[in-house]
């Protein structure tokens, strides 16, 4: 089978990393597509695969900027469809489904947020995508006839224990101390962060204060460019080493909700502060059901400055964290191994997964 996968960020080609290569080893074709975001071209060039790159030049962060790109990747997804013979289209992206509507080939929408968040990407996706593939949690407003859920979630994909092993000696190489935090800064600017805030300069310089008068380090991931006045506290690393790092972290303050999701996959503390806190089903899962996370809204700053107080206080909060993540794990599924056998049984995939959805904790 010719399979092709979009990705977009790094989240999502984390995601996909894994089972690119089991679909390869099981003797599928896949051309992977992606565009210009952050480090992605860079990760994926270390891991060696092929790709092309649809979108090289980072659009500007406005709507008809971001609707003129969306049209474009969609008329150069449908002609790599059409040249290569495809036969199965995967990925987030509002191109994916609107190529395999247009060539009438298979189009599985792989995402993990609500539909009132990503709203606009929906509209433009929902309609012509055969599948979406989320998160059982997660909500697709009028479109759940089309949604198949699974008891996971993307980031285990590639950080559930049978994909990844945290090593010590990688941290290591970066970082010599056990009693660090890390802080992440967004960009902010995906088409559903309109108007969204999150950690700006004066918060961050205050989190640093209490950590450090606590006793730990703090080391500050960044999307883009980071202000002068916080650069010494930068980790400049191989962005592929960034998740043996965070697990070992005492604790993140992030405003991003992906590196939160990473957190809770790994059993690590974290805070995120932004105005999505209390809108996304993974993240209210992960917070409410399994004590993974916890949201605070940016109108509240002074609860951010609190908590984090309060967890790095708990000399025992990082076993607290591992037990909780052990329950999580009993609950979920090894995704990779799921996705995979989804992908090469599909379309018969889709009918199992309705009929008798316990058919996918074979693979937990």
């Amino acid at each position: 089978m010719k399979i092709l996968i979009y990705t977009a960020h790094p989240a999502q080609y984390h995601f996909f990393k894994h089972m690119i290569k089991i679909l390869k080893d099981h003797g599928n074709e896949v051309l992977l597509l992606i565009k210009t975001k952050d480090v992605l071209e860079k990760l994926i060039q270390q891991d060696g695969f092929s790709f092309v790159n649809i979108q090289p030049k980072t659009r500007k962060n406005n709507p008809v900027a971001i609707l003129l790109a969306s049209f474009i990747r969609t008329w150069k997804v449908v002609n790599i469809v059409k040249n290569h013979q495809i036969d199965m289209l995967i990925g987030t992206d509002s191109s994916i489904a609107q190529a395999g509507y247009l060539t009438r080939k298979q189009a599985i929408t792989t995402l993990e947020d609500d539909y009132d968040v990503i709203r606009k990407l929906a509209d433009l996706t929902y309609p012509y995508t055969k599948t979406i593939l989320v998160p059982e949690v997660c909500k697709v407003g009028k479109w759940n006839r089309k949604k198949v859920g699974y008891d996971g979630y993307m980031k285990l994909a590639y950080l559930h224990p049978n994909r990844f092993t945290p090593d010590a000696a990688v941290k290591n190489t970066y970082i010599q101390s056990d009693r660090y935090c890390l802080i992440r800064l967004a960009q902010l600017t995906a088409h559903h962060d309109a108007g969204i805030r999150g950690l700006n300069n004066q918060l961050v310089k205050n989190l640093i204060h209490v950590i450090e008068n606590k006793g730990y380090q703090v080391f500050i991931s960044v999307e883009g460019e980071i202000a002068p006045e916080l650069s010494a506290y930068q980790l400049k690393i191989n962005q592929n080493d960034i998740h043996h790092i965070l697990a070992f972290a005492s604790l993140l303050i992030s405003d991003s909700q992906s590196m939160s999701v990473e957190a809770a996959m790994l059993g690590v503390p974290s805070l995120r502060f932004s105005d999505f806190s209390g809108r996304i089903s993974v993240l209210e899962e992960l917070e409410q059901r399994y004590r993974l996370t916890y949201g605070v809204k940016t109108n509240d700053p002074d609860k951010l400055i609190g908590l984090t107080s309060e967890l790095l206080e708990n000399g025992d909060i990082r076993s607290q964290f591992q037990q909780y993540r052990t329950q999580m794990l009993s609950d979920k599924i090894d995704v990779t191994a799921f996705m995979v056998w989804f992908i090469e049984h599909y379309p018969e995939s889709v009918n199992i997964m309705k009929q008798n959805p316990e058919y996918q904790h074979q693979f937990n």
